[in-house]
């Protein structure tokens, strides 16, 4: 990877929408609780935006491969979700606290999310796992999250060995019901840890399906993102382009960039796995969509609007209203498309969120 870590921001443009502009009714019956029997037997929208009737088709992931042609790439984001949620006391009265990691610093230390944040003043310090796990807040940023430097026992060989321990999923607060399972919030490619949520769109392939595609010829390329709360943080402005997004790190190494250039180069469509696989190409490509090497973080904030650089389709789940996730299908969709499959996906009972369907974007 380069060593060379900036930020990357998006030129804002000029949108007359507004947040409430996304909003849609769902049943909460509809918000998914728990994952599918078989990953890739969710349900599959298939949406041609260059079709001018807004038609959809209704499938299953399994048929994904269908609409796959044998120089396109798939693009997946490898990022692993660790037990970010922390609950334990804190050291001073033995009060109840709860912890959430949102990023790693470069110091080593992390930015995180305490409640309730009044017991959470600098130098405050609390323990987790009958002291397996100790921290200390060391300063409170703007936004009001606290960065804390951790210790952990002696018997760990990392901060992550740690949070294997003590740590617990930290779920979305609309999925109520207990995972069964943990690696059901992980993709079966997952490997570097650092996501405090998963790349959910990923969440539906399997090993066997894979190997299909890839024996179709299509490509299968990483890069890593790791997801922070930014992503699925409100929009609390009426004007989206007032909205700010956190900072979130990514990489793309120098193979993957030079692959996905060729195939694109042959004809082939770069496809995003997921949003956050979206964010790191029109991240890390230059004004004719050519990839780079690149390590870095990114603000890019897509909503209608913005033109694509490099992503020609995407495979992504249903999103929240109002959210910067359903702005960004929006941007690549177009809004009305895009509301017309989310009320279709309504009508026809499509499961909603993390663990909910999903839509192919041609």
């Amino acid at each position: 990877m380069a060593d060379t870590v900036k930020m990357i921001e998006n030129e804002r443009v000029h949108t007359d929408l507004k947040t409430h502009d996304f909003y849609y009714a769902l049943p909460e019956e509809l918000i998914a609780q728990t994952p599918s029997e078989r990953r890739d037997f969710s349900r599959l929208m298939v949406l041609d935006r260059k079709s001018e009737d807004c038609s959809v088709e209704h499938r299953h992931f399994y048929d994904v491969i269908d609409y796959l042609n044998p120089e396109d790439v798939l693009v997946v984001n490898s990022s692993r979700v660790i037990p970010a949620r922390l609950l334990g006391v804190t050291d001073k009265t033995g009060a109840s606290i709860e912890l959430l990691l949102l990023k790693m610093l470069e110091n080593g230390e992390w930015e995180t999310l305490v409640r309730p944040g009044k017991r959470a003043k600098v130098g405050a310090s609390f323990t987790f796992g009958e002291g397996a796990l100790r921290a200390t807040v060391t300063d409170i940023t703007e936004g009001g999250n606290r960065t804390v430097k951790f210790e952990y026992s002696d018997k760990f060989s990392s901060i992550y060995e740690a949070l294997d321990c003590v740590g617990n999923m930290p779920l979305p607060p609309y999925i109520t019901e207990k995972l069964a399972d943990s690696e059901r919030y992980q993709t079966v490619y997952a490997k570097e840890r650092g996501s405090a949520a998963a790349p959910t769109a990923g969440l539906h392939f399997t090993p066997e399906l894979i190997e299909k595609i890839k024996a179709k010829g299509v490509g299968f390329c990483e890069v890593t993102l790791h997801v922070g709360l930014g992503t699925f943080r409100p929009v609390k402005e009426e004007d989206i382009e007032a909205h700010l997004m956190h900072s979130e790190h990514f990489s793309i190494s120098r193979e993957v960039a030079e692959e996905i250039n060729k195939r694109r180069a042959n004809g082939g469509r770069i496809i995003a796995v997921g949003t956050t696989a979206c964010r790191v190409l029109e991240s890390a490509s230059a004004p004719d969509g050519t990839l780079s090497e690149m390590n870095a973080d990114t603000k890019i904030f897509i909503y209608p609007g913005y033109k694509f650089k490099a992503v020609d389709a995407l495979i992504t789940n249903f999103h929240l209203p109002e959210s910067t996730l359903i702005m960004l299908v929006s941007a690549l969709a177009g809004k009305d498309r895009i509301m017309k499959a989310y009320e279709s996906a309504v009508n026809e009972k499509y499961r909603f969120f993390s663990f909910g369907d999903a839509m192919l974007i041609l």
